[in-house]
This record gives C-alpha cells, structure tokens and sequence, in this order.
C-alpha cells in the first residue's frame, strides 16, 4: 500500500484540503513562541513540558518502531493541518476508540481559563474514522519531531500504537489518546457544556466552533457521515444563534 509520487492519489478530493506541511506555522512553532505568546496574551505559564520532556516521550514512545515507514492516525486538527511532510494519505477507521470532545483547552489555543474551548481526543469506544498519513521512513526522524511539538504541548495525550483498517488491510499506526491524568481532559463535560465552550471559545489558534466545522468539512470531502459530529455541530449552530 504505497503512493511513491502523489500522497494524494488515493484521495483527489483532499488535494485542497490539507494545508501544505511547509506552510503551516505550527511546523516551526516552539516552547519559546509559545511562552512569548502567553506572555503577550496574559496567559497561564509554564504548563507545557520542556524540551528534554518531551523528547524523551519521543524517545519512549518511537522505541518500539521497527525502523519502517510511519503511519500516523488523524481524528482531529491533523486531519487538515498535520504540520509533517507526509508520502501518503488515506481514509482509515480506527476499532474500539472513538472521537471524543472532551480536551477543555484553557490554555489560549482554542479556548481561555474564563472563556475554555473544546477539542477531540481519541478515547475508548465502538470505532473512529479519520485519516492514516504516511511518512516515509527516511523522513521519521525529522518529522515526528514536528509532531511531537504539535501534538504533546503539555499533558493531555499519550502517544500509542493502534491497528487501524485501510480497505480490509489492517496497518499499525501512531496516533495519540486521552490522559485522564491530564487537567484538560474532562470526561465528565456534560452536553450543555461541550456545546457552550465549542460555542464561544476560541484563541490564537481559531475558535473552537471552527475546529468541529473543519472535522465535519473533512468528512463531507471524503463522504463519510459521522452522526456524533453532524448533531453536535448542528446543536452548537442553534445555541450560537440564540446567544
């Protein structure tokens, strides 16, 4: 399963869907942006791991990789901004998790301590649909590193491996779960809740309301229909035309 020339040959229609990885700002975004950020924003500091930290989550985490090509699964923001160079895309489902919206960001991306926003994290469930990239393994070095600074700020994910199906072939992939040890992650968000902070919250990232369009754009693009993610955008319209 490989596209040697076109990483878009499997999916045409996500051509103009998925931000150029050279292009994207968080490809080159680190610790010391991000504390000039919350300095010049007046938010919270020194919350996100240092350097040393998390290289060594790298380190742990890349340890058991057998040196091949690296897939990558997408449930969230990589699904269109991944940040990596990566040779392949396709349409992947991941069994026994599920997209869950229960990351309450705080911290500025997103959201605010007196205004949070919301994002995804992949928890266990009956199965997610989302994107497999593939970076190629002369690159897994270089590139995981952006991923790592995207993707493991501070605690809110631990990185794991899971076997994802690609057209009834099953491949392993990297992709990053819930840490309920983490403070912004919130499993017991009521409704009401999730849809206010996708409602209002919003940072130096966007707004959360466009992080769920953005998932929801994703599926339309590859038709695939996601009830959770259709009725909680929906529910998240209403309320903010009534507010």
């Amino acid at each position: 399963m490989s596209a040697k020339t076109d990483p878009f040959s499997h999916h045409p229609e996500l051509r103009d869907e998925i931000a150029d990885p050279l292009q994207s700002f968080m490809r080159t975004f680190t610790t010391a942006d991000l504390a000039a950020k919350a300095k010049e924003l007046g938010l919270p500091m020194d919350w996100w791991y240092s350097d040393e930290e998390r290289e060594t989550l790298r380190t742990q985490a890349l340890a058991g990789w057998r040196g091949d090509d690296l897939w990558v699964f997408a449930y969230g923001s990589l699904m269109w901004d991944p940040a990596f160079r990566f040779a392949e895309v396709r349409r992947a489902h991941v069994g026994d998790h599920a997209r869950r919206f229960i990351l309450k960001d705080i911290y500025g991306a997103r959201g605010t301590f007196d205004a949070p926003g919301l994002m995804a994290a992949l928890d266990t469930g009956a199965g997610c649909d989302g994107l497999l990239f593939r970076i190629a393994r002369e690159n897994v070095e270089e590139e995981t590193e952006v991923l790592w600074r995207r993707e493991q700020v501070g605690p809110a994910y631990v990185a794991t491996f899971v076997d994802a199906l690609v057209e009834n072939q099953t491949v392993t992939a990297l992709t990053f779960v819930a840490d309920h040890d983490a403070e912004i992650i919130d499993a017991n968000l009521t409704r009401a809740e999730q849809i206010h902070y996708l409602a209002t919250g919003a940072g130096f990232w966007g707004s959360s309301l466009d992080y769920l369009r953005n998932i929801e754009k994703q599926f339309t693009a590859l038709g695939i229909h996601d009830e959770d993610v259709a009725t909680l955008l929906r529910e998240t319209h209403a309320y903010a035309l009534s507010h």
